[in-house]
């Protein structure tokens, strides 16, 4: 295309690679790159842009299944106690 977006059958694609990730997967990665982003935001001392981070991979932790959502959660209960610490100070 002239513009530069995706073709038709590009979109197809993506759409078709998109449909077959496993929603847990996914919800997993996403919560993964929520806690390493909410880390790095207490570590610069963004505290508003920690907490909506914090609040967002507390939404997602009781989505992720098994023995992999204890370890998110403890990283979450870190990032709490971090956020509480440097909100405090």
């Amino acid at each position: 295309m002239a513009d530069g977006g995706p073709t038709p059958e590009e979109i197809a694609s993506l759409q078709e690679q998109l449909a077959s990730f496993s929603v847990d997967q996914f919800v997993l990665s996403a919560a993964s790159t929520i806690a390493s982003l909410a880390f790095a935001k207490l570590e610069k001392g963004d505290l508003p842009e920690a907490k909506k981070a914090i609040d967002a991979l507390q939404s997602l932790v009781p989505h992720v299944a098994g023995e992999l959502q204890g370890g998110l959660q403890q990283a979450l209960t870190g990032l709490q106690v971090a956020y509480a610490s440097a909100a405090s100070a």
